[in-house]
């Protein structure tokens, strides 16, 4: 009875070490893990399109011509102008009194030059009359001279005080929108210092950044194509007007300004936009690291993932462009996913998971 006891926990214990190696063969069976990246979506960019952003052709960093106290703010961020619409004002008091005191000046010195004109005609006759010599009308000529000039440049200061008392309020120079508020009301500002940022709205334009390594993708001239993120379906002719003639210090890209020559409806300051500046980058031609290369011989390939199974099957490509890390391929169709890790260890048909759905 005793050695029927012990068969049977020795068959138990069998039984339990056979399941748990099926609990083991079964976790070695799970579908393999994948690193995958789908053709068209922000991680896999077309070669040749860059981003950026719509901006105003003419950006102005406006400023009173005199300093003062602000003593209104007409306009909030983000709000449109028309031209002659006063944005800001100072206390004209200052100005005011300088412009007083150029006036006064002007008053004295035109009375010095009376006096100069009347001894001048006076010792005019009197040298006629040959009562005095060439000298002393000399004398008097050189006076009237200098009275007069004295005259005309209090004159002229006179004028720039006039001038000054129409400094004291900030007028949109076109129709705009402000950009950037620096100063507020009650602050006491000098003249040229920064208070707000104006920019014309009647002429936009796109401005992109490209790599260094990139920029024969751009000429002066050159007609690209511009959508935009929030305009679906609305792609634009753009004309490069403009490239930076030296790279960012610190981003080693050259700005380059691409104008609308027929700006779309809806298109606004701040949209994100895409321009396309190089005819085979299209939705077929598309960036991909190495790493997603499976090639046997001279026959590149990758694997793609069915969606509806989650297998993998060989998909044949063809190189255009190699960089350090990546490589332009064609034959792939937007919406493909492609696996971008670990494409040695596959085989056509196998269920893989995706390290994205976990």
């Amino acid at each position: 009875m005793k050695k029927l006891v012990g068969v049977f926990f020795i068959l138990i214990i069998a039984v339990t070490v056979i399941a748990g190696c099926g609990n083991n063969k079964a976790e070695e069976q799970k579908p393999q893990l994948v690193k995958t990246l789908q053709a068209g979506d922000d991680n896999m960019n077309l070669e040749g399109t860059y981003t950026g952003s719509v901006k105003g052709r003419y950006e102005t960093n406006m400023s009173f011509q005199v300093g003062g106290k602000i003593l209104s703010r007409n306009v909030q961020l983000g709000d449109y102008v028309n031209a002659g619409d006063v944005l800001m004002t100072v206390d004209s008091r200052d100005v005011l009194q300088q412009s007083n005191q150029g006036d006064a000046q002007v008053v004295a010195a035109k009375a010095q030059l009376d006096l100069a004109q009347a001894n001048l005609n006076r010792y005019k006759q009197l040298y006629a009359q040959e009562a005095v010599s060439a000298m002393v009308l000399d004398q008097y000529q050189t006076t009237y001279d200098s009275a007069l000039a004295q005259y005309n440049q209090a004159v002229a200061g006179a004028q720039q005080g006039h001038n000054a008392l129409g400094y004291t309020a900030l007028v949109a120079p076109a129709s705009g929108v402000i950009s950037a508020i620096n100063a507020e009301i009650g602050q006491v500002v000098g003249a040229g210092q920064t208070v707000l940022t104006f920019i014309q709205s009647q002429e936009l334009e796109i401005e992109i950044n490209i790599p260094e390594n990139h920029l024969g993708d751009v000429e002066i001239g050159k007609s690209v194509q511009v959508s935009f993120w929030a305009l679906k379906g609305v792609v634009v002719e753009g004309l490069i007007r403009e490239i930076a003639p030296m790279a960012d210090s610190a981003s080693r890209t050259y700005k380059v300004r691409v104008t609308i020559p027929n700006p779309p409806k809806g298109m606004q300051l701040g949209m994100t936009a895409s321009v396309k500046c190089r005819e085979n980058g299209s939705t077929t031609g598309l960036v991909l690291p190495l790493s997603a290369i499976y090639q046997i011989a001279d026959n590149p390939q990758v694997w793609i993932v069915d969606r509806e199974t989650n297998t993998v099957s060989l998909r044949n490509i063809k190189f255009e462009n190699i960089g350090n890390n990546t490589v332009q391929v064609m034959g792939l169709a937007k919406g493909d996913i492609v696996v971008t890790a670990g494409v040695h260890k596959l085989r056509e048909g196998q269920k893989v998971r995706l390290a994205e759905d976990e």
